[in-house]
């Protein structure tokens, strides 16, 4: 339950959710990151899937190998393909991870987070299609001799199912980081605007003055002006 409130409130302490740059490396606290657990879970789930079609997926009969998928060449490739991309892009992102707290420059961390939120969701995608393709050809594929291999295409036809929900988990995760940068941007973008400072200040101007203006009597200088020039005044008498 804590690493799904995790999930659902990543910490925006810095851009785009992440830390401050130059800040201590934590071992613990890295590996206890949910971006990090996720890939760490993706990465073995990869790892299964491309394991069990490779180990045991093909069978030599006649001097020609057979994909124990229905005899479809095409349904193992796509498989093993996609879990070994997986396997390799995972441990990238764990390395990006510890790397994206360094990087100093917004637009670098913007890059990384939309990479990670495009190729999350292809790859969630990709798991999905493998996960229906496989099963299909399995339920057509007749049973291999003594049963050998059928565990392992099993296994990887259920961990694909499982991959499907931690990249797409990844995808969201992606996606809630670009979400915080965004709104990053666009607060410091309206701030710095010089265009909103001078009409703040203009504005500010205006009602100073304003103040000022409803603040001083209207007829204080006239009566003052007045009240000094009475005392000075003498009558004179015309001359005739």
């Amino acid at each position: 339950m804590d690493v799904l409130n995790q999930i659902l409130n990543i910490n925006a302490g810095g851009a785009y959710g992440g830390g401050k740059a130059g800040g201590a490396f934590d071992p613990v606290t890295f590996a206890m990151k949910p971006q990090v657990v996720i890939r760490a879970l993706c990465w073995l789930f990869s790892i299964v899937v491309f394991g069990c079609i490779s180990s045991e997926g093909w069978v030599e009969k006649d001097g020609k190998e057979y994909c124990l998928y229905n005899n479809d060449g095409m349904a193992c490739k796509f498989g093993n393909t996609i879990g070994v991309f997986g396997f390799l892009a995972s441990m990238g992102f764990i390395g990006g991870e510890f790397l994206f707290e360094r990087m100093s420059s917004v637009k670098s961390r913007k890059r990384y987070v939309m990479a990670d939120m495009g190729f999350s969701a292809a790859w969630a995608f990709f798991y999905f299609i493998a996960f229906f393709y496989l099963w299909s050809q399995w339920s057509s594929a007749p049973m291999p001799p003594y049963g050998i291999g059928a565990g392992s295409m099993k296994t990887a036809i259920v961990f694909c199912f499982f991959n499907i929900f931690s990249w797409a988990l990844c995808a969201f995760m992606a996606y809630k980081r670009f979400l915080i940068g965004a709104g990053d941007e666009f607060t410091s973008a309206f701030e710095t605007d010089p265009a909103n400072v001078v009409h703040q200040q203009a504005y500010s101007y205006s009602m100073d003055n304003d103040n000022e203006q409803y603040s001083a009597s209207p007829f204080g200088q006239p009566q003052q002006g007045m009240e000094q020039q009475q005392p000075g005044m003498e009558y004179q008498q015309p001359t005739y």
